[in-house]
């Protein structure tokens, strides 16, 4: 035994002395096996038979609860194919979404950070000018719809007009016409006179001009409506655009901002009873971290705030670039607590969590490491962003199981490794037990002997255990008090 071993045995023998009221009060009157004399009549006192050696130790509920005591169960494991790497949770890339000013403008903040919100919650309002300078475009761009739209139902009317008047000239140039061939038909025959005729054919020559500038006005006012077609093309390309621009800053859809509603000044779509921008949340999640102060000026594209979907996490372990022979993306693989404890309070040991491996794409060429991944089939409680833990990769499956405890169970006395058994047939009977023991794998370890599948073995307060029994007393056997002080043998 070594002068530490030594140290800690007095200790615990300290603690022992404070327990012997509950035994014979005098010294060396303690029990030494495990059954007494019959009575001897002749004396009038008991005397008391050794009995044989014994690795056995009491150790009742009181005595578990004051010492820690927790049990794990014998498992069979694929040790020596377990590969362990250390990591921690990290959130996924799409676990996290920025809510950023879309416009210039004063921001109200309407969460709190780490809120728990749900999609459509309100996040922030913006007050921008900006966004009333796109109104303003937006009414110039109905108003010039509605100038273009009028121009172009006024063209109908102006082009009767004008056939009427075509029409019109068309008879009054046939008048003149026949009125000339009258006139010359007369001449012809010696009658008529000069003036007349020549009259008559600049009455004819006024007419056509007449009837050419009625043409020449038709094919302008022709021109004019097709112009004035595709300005009303443009101005609701214009305006649609503008819409557009619209319902993406307050994410919502166009046909909501066209929704005519009532107010004071009429009716009128919803887009102009719009003052400030209310952002709202796109999905579930909580808030992360807020990039502004509330009420403070923000110009374009500043984060606001950040929120995290917490349930979508991932594992990142550093594997060594010599694993990756053993290595292959699909392994399975379980995401265990930093530290092997049952203890209350902490992590359990079996609160693990299941998941498929995938090998990052790269490796660190002067660290010789490599990115192992998995994101688990379900998340525990205990995993935060952040989390230190370990991942278990079993790199063969067809290998068959062997019995295997937690490393933590086993402790040292002196030389030789011990681990206690619960006793299957007493719960409150630990059995000590000289391990055989074999591979490990980091944190569990192959037992050759001693155990079988679903033994109970003591993880946590093992070692005061191991103190309790060492330097011949696992030979002498004992029990605790509910004060959790050991006495060797047993009471009177």
């Amino acid at each position: 035994m070594n002068l530490q071993s030594k140290f800690l045995r007095i200790g615990v023998c300290a603690l022992m002395l404070l327990g012997l009221s509950g035994c014979d009060g005098q010294p060396g009157a303690e029990a030494q096996g495990d059954s007494h004399a019959v009575d001897d009549h002749a004396a009038g006192t008991a005397a008391i038979e050794p009995a044989g050696p014994t690795n056995r130790i009491d150790i009742p509920p009181a005595v578990r609860q004051n010492l820690g005591i927790t049990f794990v169960t014998v498992e069979g494991r694929r040790v020596e194919q377990t590969l362990r790497v250390p990591g921690r949770f990290e959130y996924l890339p799409t676990a996290k979404r920025e809510y950023r000013t879309m416009l210039p403008g004063r921001v109200e903040l309407l969460v709190e950070q780490y809120d728990r919100v749900e999609a459509e919650t309100p996040l922030y309002r913006i007050d921008s000018p900006a966004w009333r300078q796109l109104q303003q475009q937006l009414t110039n761009a109905e108003a010039a719809i509605d100038r273009f739209t009028t121009r172009l139902d006024s063209f109908g009317p102006l082009r009767e007009a004008h056939r009427n008047h075509e029409r019109q000239l068309e008879r009054i140039i046939t008048v003149r016409r026949e009125r000339i061939e009258q006139l010359e038909s007369v001449a012809e025959v010696g009658g008529g006179r000069m003036a007349e005729r020549s009259e008559a054919r600049g009455a004819l020559a006024t007419a056509e001009a007449a009837l050419a500038e009625v043409l020449e006005k038709e094919a302008e006012l022709e021109a004019d409506e097709a112009e004035a077609r595709s300005e009303l093309v443009a101005s609701r390309a214009n305006r649609d655009f503008l819409l557009d621009s619209a319902a993406t800053l307050v994410v919502q859809p166009v046909t909501a901002l066209l929704e005519e509603i009532e107010s004071s000044h009429g009716q009128h779509p919803r887009w102009r009873a719009i003052s400030t921008i209310t952002v709202r949340a796109a999905d579930t999640g909580i808030v992360e971290s807020l990039g502004l102060t509330n009420g403070s000026w923000a110009n374009e594209e500043v984060a606001v705030l950040t929120v995290v979907r917490p349930d979508r996490m991932r594992f990142h372990a550093v594997g060594l670039q010599s694993d990756l022979g053993r290595l292959h993306d699909g392994l399975p693989a379980r995401i265990v607590a930093p530290s092997p404890t049952r203890a209350k309070g902490s992590i359990d040991l079996a609160d693990a969590m299941q998941g498929t491996l995938a090998i990052g794409l790269q490796g660190d060429p002067d660290e010789r490491t490599v990115d192992l991944f998995v994101i688990p089939d379900s998340l525990a409680t205990w995993a935060r962003a952040g989390i230190s833990a370990q991942l278990e990769i079993v790199t063969d499956t067809t290998v068959a199981p062997v019995l295997a405890i937690p490393k933590a169970a086993v402790q040292r006395d002196g030389l030789v490794p011990v681990f206690f058994r619960r006793d299957p047939a007493d719960p409150n009977t630990a059995i000590r037990i000289e391990a055989d023991l074999g591979l490990e794998d980091g944190r569990w370890t192959v037992v050759h002997s001693g155990v079988r599948v679903g033994d109970e073995v003591v993880l946590d307060g093992a070692f005061q255990l191991m103190l309790a029994s060492a330097s011949g007393g696992q030979d002498q056997g004992g029990h605790f008090h509910a004060d959790g002080t050991f006495h060797d043998g047993e009471d009177e």
